[in-house]
């Protein structure tokens, strides 16, 4: 009796985990897509900060880069 109780409780938790899958692929890309674009923005910051221009250029350019790559997670995950 134990045995199929056991076997119903594991068939019911892995419907359940089936079920939210997509959904929880979908919050992981947003989060990964919103974290990039904090990470542009602080690079941005910190060209704004720099006192030299070749490494406020490198700055800019690292944080144009993270953009692209934040709008292709997110371009991504819609997909």
């Amino acid at each position: 009796m134990k045995k199929i109780l056991l076997v119903a409780a594991a068939t019911g938790l892995m419907s359940l985990a089936a079920c939210n899958e997509a959904t929880v692929t979908n919050n992981t890309a947003e989060n990964v897509a919103e974290a990039l674009e904090e990470s542009a923005d602080n690079l941005e910051a910190m060209a704004d900060n720099a006192t030299n221009d070749v490494v406020e250029d490198q700055l800019e350019n690292a944080a144009d880069v993270t953009e692209d790559r934040a709008g292709e997670v997110a371009d991504n995950a819609t997909n």
